[in-house]
């Protein structure tokens, strides 16, 4: 179960990435957030950045158009 849910929905892409790059500062470590989005480049985008930022990206799936990518950071 994710410590913390961002629901990024509506926003276009690398939108949602940045905002996880923004916040991601204030993440505890060893905390996962389910982050939430629904452009169509987001999972790509975010396992590139969690590869990038030594995020584990725990899954990427999608359902009904939208990606839920877990983090544990």
């Amino acid at each position: 179960m994710a410590d913390k849910v961002l629901d990024y929905r509506g926003l276009k892409c690398p939108q949602p990435t940045l905002k996880v790059t923004i916040i991601s500062g204030t993440i505890p470590a060893g905390q996962v957030v389910e982050v939430k989005a629904d452009c169509p480049s987001f999972p790509k985008d975010i396992a590139k950045w969690c590869a990038d930022s030594g995020r584990v990206l725990v899954s990427c799936v999608e359902s009904g158009g939208v990606h839920t990518a877990t983090i544990q950071f």
